[in-house]
């Protein structure tokens, strides 16, 4: 099988820090991939070497058949990054900062047009898009971010907490995006989330990490009858301390 995002034997330092220790893992094309742990496991050193924001210590790190340290440049053309702590342009409108990013990605105005308003329905923020983001609630500014990550319809997004900062309406809002897209334009997805929830709902197969080493892999639904849990987060909870 040709794997979408192929890990193995990832290692980061900092210093004497170990961040990330001998990670591997294998993500399949339209797979959406929950990475979770808790704070401090190394799931957001992860993403950024994906993303190709850090360089590894030592492993191999492949996207679509591109190593991250020597096609950094081809990785970033077909990725998509949505940070954590993302921010946006607060003296632009939510339209204005939609249109601004598309055109790094595409020079036909038809087709930036059609991007934007496609990002205009994932955000589903209507005539608030008109508005300067300055404006905007954290929640607002989260599904602006997430649709501008995904509205470039990437082969892979790249996805730190999608759903922070947003009340429940909206989050199921994003969550059943991420998986229409992930369905519907063969979109690769690697997330990262604390909402176990979210996991459990949307991730077809998930890697819970302790001390940047992972300690279970698997399709949440299988993990929870092996390990007789009740849901993911009891899950998550004994996998973490037996790993402590």
């Amino acid at each position: 099988m040709e794997y979408a995002v192929i890990v193995e034997n990832l290692r980061k330092t900092f210093g004497k820090v170990v961040a990330v220790d001998d990670l591997s893992f294998y993500v399949k094309p339209g797979e959406i991939f929950g990475l979770i742990g808790p704070n401090g496991a190394g799931k957001t050193t992860t993403l950024r070497i994906l993303s190709t924001l850090l360089l590894p210590t030592s492993g191999k790190v492949e996207i679509y058949g591109h190593n991250v340290v020597e096609e950094p440049e081809t990785i970033r053309r077909i990725i998509s990054y949505l940070p954590e702590e993302g921010g946006a342009y607060e003296q632009l409108t939510g339209r204005e900062y939609l249109e601004f990013m598309a055109n790094f990605i595409e020079d036909d105005k038809e087709k930036i047009k059609e991007m934007v308003n496609e990002a205009a329905e994932i955000s589903g923020l209507g005539s608030r898009l008109a508005d300067k983001i300055k404006t905007y609630s954290k929640g607002m500014k989260r599904r602006l971010l997430v649709a501008r990550s995904l509205m470039i319809k990437p082969k892979l997004a790249i996805l730190d907490e999608p759903t922070s900062g947003l009340d429940v309406i909206h989050a199921v809002h994003v969550r059943n995006v991420i998986k229409k897209y992930a369905k519907e334009h063969e979109v690769t997805i690697i997330l990262s989330s604390h909402n176990m929830l979210e996991i459990e709902h949307i991730c077809d197969r998930v890697v819970i990490m302790n001390l940047g080493r992972k300690v279970i892999e698997g399709n949440p639904q299988e993990l929870k009858e092996k390990f007789a849990a009740e849901n993911l987060e009891e899950l998550f909870v004994m996998a973490v301390k037996k790993h402590a």
